[in-house]
């Protein structure tokens, strides 16, 4: 009797932690996407800026050449 108490006990606490590991990989993989999210989003950004910083540096570099009849 003693057993299958002990049995019922050790299986509930195995059920308990199953529960809290299922939810604990549910919150990290809403963690992990919105990373992903925001990552994709600051390399669009990145690429934006460096794309303007890019045109813009074109721009000085040709407002300073000299005119071709000089």
């Amino acid at each position: 009797m003693k057993d299958l108490e002990n049995m019922d006990e050790r299986f509930s606490d195995m059920e308990m932690r199953l529960s809290h590991q299922e939810k604990t990989i549910v919150e990290l993989s809403d963690v992990i996407a919105a990373q992903w999210k925001k990552i994709d989003a600051l390399e669009r950004q990145l690429r934006r800026l460096s794309e303007e910083m890019q045109e813009m540096g074109g721009a000085e570099a040709h407002s300073q050449q000299k005119p071709p009849h000089y």
